[in-house]
């Protein structure tokens, strides 16, 4: 079995460097645990971005993906199977929809979202063909094909991949008159993350989710709640949206729909919207497919029961409340975040966010920086509550002097 050390020297040799991974070398997982090639365990405090909210290994997951292996795994959509009206009827359900539009990838979905929101645009709202807008956030996260970098304003993201794709306008998150102002009779969709991620876990100011709805509904405009980190019981309701009352003419879901088994996305909205459709204008020979119906099913069926968004309500405010007392000891500037889901802002004289990760990793505990002084704390919804606090022990030692 290969060691730490010679599987990263591999991978740093023979992949491409468009990641910066902690040197870590995971060989299983369960639960929200991981153990290495060595032999050591880790608590995983980061779940794969939301994909893994299920946790590793989860016996139903795996269970319904063993079972549909020995049926039938791919069939393109060129046919039907016996998985896929059942995934899109209840998937429609969970999201108080109509219509499924299935994809693989998160980026799919966004760029499905945008494609779906054009073509609305020409033919529902009657906007002259080729003008067509989508108002974004900055500091936005969607994805990282051509088109989504476009409307990025990080650098990191967008440098050296023009030229960029025009049809987009970007306003600061969290402000409805900058929103506002930047509506035309062109405007189709508005795409906002309604916790922005990537950005740090920003949570945006009490009251804008449900003001972008009143200025898209009085304008005739889509809103499209990516939902793909947010969504799905990581921040104790099915989607964050939720936390406002608010329903978006639009879901984009990925992740975690997956059950971190198979990569699953969809677009979910209403038949208006996504009846604007016909057969050969947009696909994908894996989306849907019937592996992925399977796994998405078991995933729509454990947030049926409500026990995931209780358990993400419930430990995130016990792990907000620690967070929140480890302000008043200077290392920790600001903490953000909602339910099982935190952005924690170290200050720069104890460390970088790359710093206190690996620190963080020394002492058995994985989290991931971003933003510079950032580290993302988003552990599996299936954490005890035992093991959180002990995780968050690890984070008072390493920023205890």
């Amino acid at each position: 079995m290969a060691t730490t050390e010679s599987a990263i020297a591999s991978a740093e040799a023979h992949s491409a460097h468009n990641y910066h991974p902690l040197p870590v070398v995971v060989a299983s997982a369960d639960g929200a645990w991981m153990t290495d090639v060595e032999g050591r365990r880790f608590l995983d405090m980061l779940a794969g971005y939301s994909a893994l909210n299920f946790g590793h290994g989860n016996r139903r997951l795996i269970d319904a993906a063993k079972a549909q292996l020995e049926r039938v795994t791919l069939t393109s959509r060129a046919f039907h199977h016996d998985r896929f009206a059942d995934f899109c009827t209840q998937l429609a359900e969970l999201c108080g929809m109509e219509m499924v539009l299935p994809m693989n990838t998160g980026a799919e979905a966004v760029e499905t979202a945008v494609k779906t929101a054009r073509k609305w645009g020409y033919r529902r709202k009657g906007v002259p063909g080729g003008t067509a807008k989508i108002i974004v956030a900055a500091d936005n996260f969607h994805g990282r094909t051509t088109t989504i970098i476009s409307f990025s304003t990080d650098e990191e993201a967008r440098a050296d991949y023009g030229p960029y794709t025009p049809g987009f306008e970007i306003v600061p998150y969290g402000d409805l008159a900058a929103l506002d102002a930047a509506m035309t009779d062109n405007t189709v969709a508005v795409l906002l993350e309604p916790i922005q991620g990537e950005a740090g876990v920003l949570v945006p100011p009490p009251g804008y989710l449900a003001g972008v709805r009143e200025l898209t509904r009085a304008r005739n405009v889509l809103f499209i709640a990516d939902e793909i980190q947010s969504g799905l019981g990581r921040t104790g309701k099915t989607f964050a949206s939720e936390h406002e009352g608010v329903v978006p003419d639009m879901y984009v879901l990925g992740k975690a729909l997956g059950g971190g088994v198979v990569p699953v996305s969809a677009v979910v909205s209403s038949a208006e919207i996504l009846g604007v459709f016909r057969p050969g204008e947009h696909g994908s020979t894996f989306g849907g497919n019937p592996l992925a119906c399977a796994v998405a099913l078991e995933v729509i069926a454990m947030l049926r029961s409500g026990e995931y968004q209780q358990r993400a309500a419930e430990l995130g405010d016990h792990l907000h409340h620690e967070l929140g007392l480890m302000t008043t000891g200077g290392a920790v500037e600001q903490v953000r975040g909602r339910g099982l889901w935190a952005g924690v802002d170290i200050a720069p004289s104890y460390g970088t966010g790359r710093e206190i990760s690996e620190k963080l990793m020394d002492r058995g505990v994985l989290v991931k920086d971003t933003h510079g002084s950032t580290i993302r704390i988003a552990p599996p919804l299936v954490i005890s509550k035992e093991d959180l606090d002990w995780g968050l022990d690890q984070l008072r030692a390493v920023l205890t002097r």
